[in-house]
């Protein structure tokens, strides 16, 4: 299983606190999480790629 880094953990955490608590634009959590796994990726983090 792949393992996900420090980095993208951070940004998948703070996007689903950001649609439990602000976002009317993020109603699920499928989205948020692409998101944040996006975030990652342009900061480098550890991330599979996308296929």
């Amino acid at each position: 299983m792949t393992r996900y880094g420090k980095t993208a953990q951070r940004m998948v955490h703070k996007e689903l606190t950001h649609r439990k608590h602000q976002s009317k634009r993020r109603t699920s959590r499928t989205p948020a999480i692409a998101i944040g796994l996006t975030q990652a990726r342009r900061a480098g983090g550890k991330v599979p790629a996308t296929y």
